[in-house]
């Protein structure tokens, strides 16, 4: 057995050994009385700071977690296409993994990762699908190619090779060209988050980090706006 181990250990350069990576975060202090009233007017200020920082690739990249109903969870990173009173909107493919999980566990989390400015924000809360016409609004405004890929794609589904995929692509490319109007796939639409728990990261010397955390308290109307909210603040 150990022989096994031992051929199937991966021989990593001592130089990229990740134990020491680390760096100090060197941020003001992010206090309660600095935040706003609301975690999306919150967010909003943190996202333009986000936007603003030229070392920060797609400020509007977010890691979605969801989980099966029994527990199993599934990451991947999708772009935040909208955000407003309700909550957070991201499109994508229903019938992909994250699709269906959604469909069995309407929860998901997300992250922002922001870290050349020392900073994360991770919401947590209850998903349902946009209505069409949003949906159709927003996929009239994707680029044509991204059009088509919506429905080339099978997401999350085997396929034989790169071949099959681009064929499917070159096939959807002739039926509807450049300038042609593409239909929006039923099977392709957006997602909204609701949140119920907004919290802000800013990192600190000597891991001593602020987390202050947004939580729903009441009863609402069915988006973020219509829901009161406490802060807490966590340990590091």
């Amino acid at each position: 057995m150990d022989a096994v181990t031992d051929a199937l250990d991966p021989a990593l350069d001592p130089a990229l050994d990740p134990a020491p990576m680390r760096e100090q975060y060197h941020t003001s202090e992010l206090a309660e009385r600095d935040l706003a009233a609301h975690p999306l007017e919150q967010f909003a200020l943190w996202f333009k700071d986000a936007a603003s920082c030229g070392d920060i690739h797609e400020p509007n990249a977010m890691v979605v977690a969801t989980a099966t109903p029994d527990g199993r969870p599934s990451a991947r990173t999708v772009l935040l296409k909208h955000v407003d009173a309700r909550g957070f909107v991201f499109f994508t493919n229903y019938d992909s993994r994250k699709g269906a999980e959604l469909a069995a566990n309407p929860y998901a989390s997300l992250l922002f990762p922001w870290h050349p400015i020392a900073r994360q924000v991770i919401v947590t809360g209850r998903v349902t699908r946009v209505g069409r016409d949003e949906t159709a609004a927003y996929f009239r405004t994707r680029p044509h190619g991204s059009q088509l890929g919506a429905w080339a794609s099978t997401q999350s589904s085997v396929i034989g090779s790169r071949a099959e995929l681009l064929a499917r692509y070159e096939e959807l490319a002739a039926r509807y060209p450049e300038g042609a109007q593409v239909p929006v796939p039923p099977h392709w639409g957006g997602f909204l988050v609701v949140p119920d728990a907004v919290e802000f990261w800013q990192g600190h010397e000597n891991r001593l980090h602020d987390r202050l955390r947004y939580v729903r308290d009441g009863e609402g109307d069915g988006d973020a706006v219509g829901y009161g909210w406490r802060v807490e603040r966590l340990a590091p």
